[in-house]
């Protein structure tokens, strides 16, 4: 059966995996999309992301790709820093399950 999900605590429920992993998948969303759109506006190649930032071609392509699996959230914030943004974390109270 294929589901649909359309938020990091659907997808983490989903997959069976705990409402913390739910917060890390979403942690790592947004500076995902931020960079993905960043490059696009940019007409920026993988290669030329990597080295202003100091990491290989194959982590950026992977970033850019969305597969995160391996990908810290430290790397996510240095890209984006090296991009000459700036990343701000928002805390707010989770609402409770339905």
């Amino acid at each position: 059966m294929i589901s649909t999900t359309t938020n990091s605590r659907e997808l983490a429920k989903a997959l069976g995996l705990s409402r913390a992993h739910g917060a890390v998948i979403e942690m790592h969303a947004a500076p995902c999309d931020k960079l993905i759109a960043i490059a696009e506006r940019g007409h920026l190649t993988h290669a030329q992301i990597a080295q202003t930032a100091g990491t290989s071609r194959t982590r950026v392509t992977a970033i850019l790709s969305r597969n995160l699996h391996g990908i810290s959230t430290d790397l996510l914030l240095r890209i984006v820093s090296s991009l000459g943004y700036r990343a701000r974390i928002n805390l707010t109270k989770i609402s409770p399950a339905a």
